[in-house]
């Protein structure tokens, strides 16, 4: 039985929905109080554990620390874990960064890097500079700060009052813009409007939650060098859900024509076992500060704490000694056939998409095989369910009411995911999405 918002003293997320109780988990397997066993094909739901549930190695590194130091406040002091952790990142994930910001999550994250480039032009006397343009399908995070970088007006509704006004450029996707062109047009005419407020560009260089495996085209990242070169903004990068080997390489910064000012990164750097996330940022940002106010103090209260990066060094060793993020470039480009055989031949199925372990599927209207969903039926909520009552765990996103793409199904297993695993969470999607196309030919006209 499920727990539903009128038998708990939880806020639930939604209010409507009885969600199972999940009492344990093992591997990429996760078994719920009334016994049912679902094998977890996005690690955890939100791509977090990245080496499965339940590791042995990271419990013991918790608690190894917590029995020494778990926490005290970084404003403070620091640690020998925390400097090993930021060495151990700028020598593992990326040598071309220069300096390591830690904090809790990825909201957290991707604000700390709005908050540095802001702080980059100001320390070099720009202070004109704060405005943002990104692409609009997006999602950046839950804080009013990271509300605001989306383009998504249902995903901000209703707090739009709070946010700052940044500005958005289309998504260069099949439907509207595949040469990249229209996004380019559409920065320039921010840049000859507000070009001197402009601090930064951000994205995601292979998308996520809301456009899962997907990266704009090779003239969109040739455009966006030459106007960053020339309008002097920085350009930002979200990989707080590709960073970390999800892609297959350690951040997915490296598998693009464009090398960032500054980089997100979380989920799968605290895998699940502690909360974690950085931001990296490459040495001119950093003598920007240095040479100017020399502070940044704003933060977060578990920023850097013993306890976490204790967890975060044994993730990045795990990974390093199991040659993890290899394994995630090798089997990536197989699973995505995998999958392309398993569902592309479904009519409400128009795109699948992949990079490494993390694998998107865009779903249309089967009359069809361009149009969006009928907005009212949420698609993503029936493919959600359908695959859970299948016995896996997917996670999908119903953004079509914002009218730039359609409902999308992400799929980002554990790189431990043995290749039997793999197979069964391909097999049990299949036939959950088999369900799903017979329920649309009943229900469309």
């Amino acid at each position: 039985m499920g727990v539903r918002a009128g038998d708990t003293a939880v806020f639930p997320r939604l209010l409507d929905l009885e969600y199972p109780s999940v009492e344990r988990g093992e591997g990429v397997w996760l078994t719920t109080t009334d016994g049912r066993r679902v094998i977890d094909a996005s690690s955890g739901g939100a791509m977090v554990t990245c080496l499965g549930h339940a590791v042995p190695e990271l419990a013991a590194a918790a608690a190894e620390q917590s029995a020494r130091i778990a926490y005290f406040y970084n404003h403070h002091f620091t640690s020998e874990v925390q400097e090993r952790l930021a060495d151990r990142v700028l020598e593992v994930v990326a040598p071309e960064m220069a300096r390591a910001r830690f904090v809790s999550g990825g909201s957290e994250a991707v604000e700390t890097a709005l908050q540095l480039a802001r702080l980059y032009h100001v320390d070099r006397g720009d202070p004109e500079r704060w405005r943002v343009i990104s692409p609009a399908q997006a999602y950046h995070g839950s804080t009013m700060g990271t509300l605001a970088l989306s383009g998504r007006s249902h995903l901000q509704e209703p707090y739009g009052p709070y946010l700052a006004e940044h500005l958005h450029v289309p998504p260069s996707t099949w439907r509207s813009d595949p040469s990249g062109g229209a996004a380019l047009a559409e920065l320039d005419r921010h840049l000859d409007e507000h070009g001197p407020e402009v601090a930064a560009f951000l994205l995601e260089p292979v998308g996520a939650a809301a456009l899962p495996a997907y990266s704009p085209p090779d003239a969109f990242w040739a455009g966006l060098a030459e106007r960053r070169e020339r309008h002097g903004f920085l350009v930002l990068f979200d990989e707080v859900v590709t960073g970390v080997g999800r892609t297959g390489t350690w951040l997915a910064a490296h598998q693009v024509p464009l090398q960032p000012d500054i980089v997100a990164v979380g989920k799968g750097l605290g895998a699940g076992h502690s909360p974690l996330a950085a931001v990296l940022c490459r040495q001119h940002v950093y003598d920007a500060v240095e040479h100017g106010s020399r502070e940044f103090d704003l933060g977060h209260t578990w920023d850097g704490a013993p306890l976490p990066s204790a967890v975060g060094l044994a993730v990045l060793e795990i990974m390093v000694e199991r040659g993890l993020v290899d394994r995630v470039r090798d089997r990536g480009p197989s699973l995505l056939q995998q999958l392309t055989d398993a569902v592309g031949g479904l009519a409400c199925v128009r795109e699948v998409r992949g990079r490494g372990f993390l694998l998107g599927v865009e779903l249309v209207d089967p009359r069809d095989g361009t149009s969006f969903l009928p907005v009212d039926m949420d698609v993503a909520g029936v493919v959600d369910d359908t695959a859970f009552e299948h016995g896996v765990l997917v996670t999908s996103t119903h953004p079509q009411a914002d009218g730039f793409v359609g409902d999308q199904v992400l799929l980002a297993p554990a790189f431990t995911s043995t290749d039997e695993e793999l197979a069964e969470m391909l097999e049990r999607f299949a036939a959950a999405m088999r369900t799903v196309q017979s329920h649309l030919e009943r229900a469309l006209p």
